[in-house]
Order: structure tokens, then C-alpha cells, then sequence
């Protein structure tokens, strides 16, 4: 009994933490923190975190990582920038970000399946050579197309008592992927591997095939994030997105999956995101310098494997 309880608090421990933390802002700074339009901006900083997040929360309930999501994000961001330039329907442009963000993950996927190397090393090295990419392919400068465009339009704050497009393609894509790992045979195949790739393998399941599609799906949701991040922007930078693959994973882990694989939700993903969207902004609001922000960021990390291990023990 006591066992089951230390679980189920482990468990709600991420919405447990959210609270606390919005609590913690509001007593502190009442006036600037309580607000829709605060809310509003916790929402649409959350949009691009949050979207890729999805992605990379297949990828490690899978067993896998992705520590090239930030690069992948910057190089969205170009192409999308770069078919605009070139004349190209904003909806083409964007799929052609999407698309390109997807065959960086596949590659990583065949690495990963075809030379059995590790994802960590694997995704670290695409990690470099993308953001050479991007910086190579943009001349090293930002590019701002002349059209403003409906993706531009998709996190731009509205009016009052409105969100931004892209916090709603974030909650669409959430019950899309949320539908897939609980009903289609696919998610099935997912946490099993995660879970024991062995075991998975002596049952049936295409193991590498699964990897393969984890990996160009996780970097397709970066594309999605891209197309975002370029919204925010209004345009295309190949120096976008450094660091954020971290808060991605964190926002993952924080969320209740496991570094270890076969362990995730969308809805533990997505409170792990607004965690670090409230604990960014809430900084802001207490006129903390940015080194103080990143020391935040980075125990907040630390906080999230810590947990990954305690809900392991509690399991075991």
C-alpha cells in the first residue's frame, strides 16, 4: 500500500511541481505574473519546446535519444527562409522544412540501426554537422523573407483573450501523438522496444524499423517546431534554438518518461514544458540576470534525471 502511494506521488509529482512553481511566481509577483497576456506568453514560449518535445518523447520512450533537435530546429528554420526567398507558397516552404528536418532523423536512424552505434554519439556528431549546415547554407547571416506570411502569423500574440496558432497546433499534434502510442500498433511497438529491445525483437516487432521511423518522426516534430521558431523569429537564423535540445529532453523527462525507454506520456510531456516555459518566465518577472536563469535551467535538469532515477527505485 504504502509502496503504491510513493508511486502515485512520484507519478503526479510533474503537475505537483507545476503548481508549486505557479504558486511560488504569483505570491511573489502577483501583479505582473497573474495576467492573461503572462499567460498568453508562457503559452507561446511553451509552443516550440513543447511541439518538439512530442517528437522527442517517442524517441526516448523508445530507448533513444536526439541531442540534434536544437540544430535540426535552426536548419528548419533556413530552408523554410530560403524557399520563401526563392518564390515558394508559404505551405510549400513550410513542408519543405518539415521534410528536410525528417531526413536528418532518418539519417540518424540508419546510423544508429544499420553501424549499431550509439544514439548519444550518433546524434551528437549530427548535432555539429547540422548546425554547420545551416550557418553554411545561410552565409552565416539571418535571413528575413520580404513576404509576411501566415506562418509568420502562427505565434504572434492577438488579441486579447486569444492564443496564438501555434499553441493550438501544439494541443493538436499532442492528442495525435497521445491517440498513436496508446491505439495504434505502432505505439505498441514503440515501448516495447524501449522497454526490451530483446524481447521485442523474439516477438515480432521490426526493431530497426521502428528505430528508424522514432528518428525521422522525433526530427519531423523539430521541423514543426522550426516552422514555429521561424513564426517567432519572422525568419530564418542558423544560430536559433543552441542549447534547446536540452530543454526539450528535460521537459520529456520531467514529464515522467524514462531515459531508460518503454516509459512516457504526452500529458506528463507537455506539464514538463509549461515547467520550464513558468520557471523562464517567472525569472524574468523577478529581474533575475540571465546567468541566473541558466543556473535555474540547468537544476531544473539535473532535477529531472534525479526524478527518472526515484521513479525507477520506486518501480524496482
Amino acid at each position: 500500500m504504502l509502496k503504491k502511494l510513493t508511486s502515485s506521488l512520484v507519478n503526479a509529482g510533474p503537475l505537483i511541481g507545476l503548481i508549486v512553481i505557479c504558486a511560488l511566481f504569483a505570491a511573489l509577483r502577483w501583479e505582473n505574473f497573474v495576467t492573461w497576456d503572462n499567460f498568453a506568453i508562457i503559452l507561446q514560449q511553451t509552443a516550440v519546446i513543447g511541439i518538439a518535445a512530442l517528437g522527442m518523447t517517442i524517441v526516448i520512450i523508445a530507448g533513444g535519444i536526439d541531442l540534434s533537435v536544437g540544430s535540426i530546429i535552426a536548419l528548419g528554420t533556413i530552408v523554410i527562409a530560403l524557399a520563401l526567398q526563392a518564390g515558394w507558397p508559404p505551405l510549400a516552404a513550410a513542408l519543405a522544412g518539415i521534410a528536410v528536418c525528417g531526413a536528418c532523423g532518418g539519417i540518424s536512424g540508419l546510423l544508429i540501426t544499420r553501424l549499431r552505434l550509439m544514439p548519444f554519439v550518433v546524434t551528437l556528431g549530427m548535432m555539429g554537422a547540422l548546425r554547420g549546415a545551416a550557418k553554411g547554407l545561410a552565409d552565416q547571416q539571418p535571413i528575413y523573407p520580404d513576404d509576411y506570411t501566415w506562418i509568420s502569423e502562427l505565434m504572434q500574440l492577438g488579441e486579447k483573450g486569444s492564443l496564438p496558432g501555434g499553441v493550438w497546433l501544439m494541443l493538436g499534434f499532442a492528442a495525435l501523438v497521445a491517440a498513436m502510442l496508446r491505439y495504434t500498433r505502432f505505439g505498441r511497438h514503440v515501448f516495447a522496444v524501449g522497454s526490451n529491445e530483446n524481447t521485442a525483437r523474439l516477438c515480432g516487432v521490426p526493431v530497426e524499423r521502428v528505430k528508424v521511423l522514432v528518428y525521422i518522426i522525433g526530427a519531423a516534430f523539430a521541423g514543426l517546431g522550426a516552422m514555429l521558431q521561424f513564426g517567432y523569429l519572422t525568419g530564418g537564423d542558423p544560430t536559433t534554438a543552441v542549447g534547446l535540445e536540452l530543454n526539450i529532453i528535460a521537459a520529456v523527462v520531467i514529464g515522467g518518461a524514462s531515459l531508460a525507454g518503454g516509459q512516457g506520456t504526452v500529458m506528463g510531456t507537455l506539464v514538463g514544458a509549461l515547467i520550464m516555459s513558468v520557471v523562464a518566465n517567472g525569472c524574468t518577472k523577478l529581474g533575475m540576470a540571465n546567468w541566473v536563469q541558466e543556473m535555474v535551467t540547468g537544476g531544473i535538469i539535473v532535477a529531472a534525471v534525479t526524478l527518472d532515477a526515484l521513479r525507477r527505485r520506486s518501480r524496482a
